[in-house]
């Protein structure tokens, strides 16, 4: 990111502080600490901050303009910083005193590198909130380049395949305007004393997750009888992934843990395990095991991805390969630990500066 791109606010007396609106349409757990983090540790801002629930996606990305019709205020703001599930374009077209004010785009994700669902229909709408958004928002941010990349390689793929489009025009509009910002993860102190055997999964149970990978790496390591030790964190329905239930019936003890725990106890069980897993198929910057190797826990994570851009190669394994993910867990567990990650970049404060830096804080 280039951090010389500063916001000058020209109608603002001296005096006062900028008011911006903070507009979230869907929060995530990764959302929601965004908005929360903003909020609370840049006070000279004005913040005026609307939420809507996480759930109900389709729903949400295609329907916050409506809800947030009689929300808005009456005074116009300095600036609207927008996450990528808000139809942009749409709420400035629906409320044309909007129409001139400055707006930001912020991605936690995008549409273009989200893996297909068997259970769902694929969804242009989606796709198309995000362009439009993008074209109605004066800068983007991106918590990874492989947002970013994905980003704009999928507008142009999707736009190429319409003749009347003309796809490389669209892009070179939106790729002056982007830049890579990562959150900034709030660290974890190591436990005093390590559980040496302890493997933590601490990700939604859902299928964009791939918890049946860390399943099958799981059931080697027991069939070599190695010994370890889990810890089952992370969302789960009412209705658990077969993953779950499975480590629940074949390996009950083996389980020092299995709940989506408040914020203390789980920083508290992430502080002591010495191995973090992920079997991602869909992750743009992973405040999860971002948070695991700030406590000196060990990531391993499928070398694709924004996985690259963060760990060296001897924290990765093949995507989707039960078996490797399994041989290096059975290396690390007797006697092979790497080094603790230095993930410093991800949580210290030359990253906190550089959003301070966008409100002339």
């Amino acid at each position: 990111m280039d951090d010389g791109q500063r916001t000058n606010f020209p109608n603002k007396p001296a005096d006062s502080k900028p008011a911006v609106w903070l507009l979230s349409a869907y929060r995530a757990d990764s959302h929601g600490c965004w908005a929360d983090w903003l909020t609370t540790h840049h006070d000279n801002v004005r913040w005026h901050l609307l939420e809507l629930p996480g759930q109900h996606f389709r729903w949400r990305i295609r329907s916050n303009p409506l809800s947030w019709i009689d929300q808005l205020p009456d005074s116009r703001p300095d600036l609207i910083l927008a996450t990528s599930m808000v139809d942009l374009a749409c709420l400035k077209g629906i409320n044309p005193g909007l129409s001139d004010v400055p707006a930001w785009c912020y991605f936690h994700e995008n549409q273009f590198a989200y893996p297909k669902n068997e259970r769902q229909t694929p969804s242009l709408d989606h796709k198309m909130v995000q362009i439009y958004s993008g074209l109605a928002a004066d800068r983007l941010f991106f918590n990874s380049e492989f947002n970013r990349t994905t980003y704009l390689k999928g507008i142009r793929g999707l736009l190429k395949k319409k003749s009347e489009v003309d796809a490389d025009k669209i892009c070179r509009k939106l790729k002056p305007k982007c830049s890579v910002l990562p959150i900034p993860v709030a660290p974890v102190s190591p436990a005093p004393e390590k559980d040496p055997a302890l493997i933590l999964w601490n990700h939604r149970w859902e299928y964009d997750k791939a918890p049946q990978v860390f399943l099958k790496a799981v059931r080697l390591l027991a069939k070599k009888g190695v010994s370890f030790r889990l810890a089952l964190l992370g969302d789960r329905s009412s209705k658990p992934h077969p993953a779950l239930l499975e480590l629940r019936a074949s390996y009950p003890d083996y389980i020092i843990a299995d709940e989506k725990a408040d914020s203390e106890t789980y920083r508290q069980i992430l502080s002591r395990a010495s191995i973090a897993v992920s079997s991602a198929i869909h992750e743009f910057q992973g405040l999860a095991m971002l948070e695991a190797a700030s406590a000196e826990v060990r990531p391993l994570v499928p070398d694709h991805l924004c996985y690259p851009e963060m760990y060296p190669v001897q924290y990765r394994y093949p995507p989707g390969d039960h078996k490797a993910l399994a041989y290096k867990m059975e290396k690390w567990l007797t006697g092979n630990m790497p080094d603790p990650l230095d993930v410093s970049s991800w949580t210290g404060p030359d990253l906190r500066k550089r959003w301070s830096q966008l409100f002339r804080l």
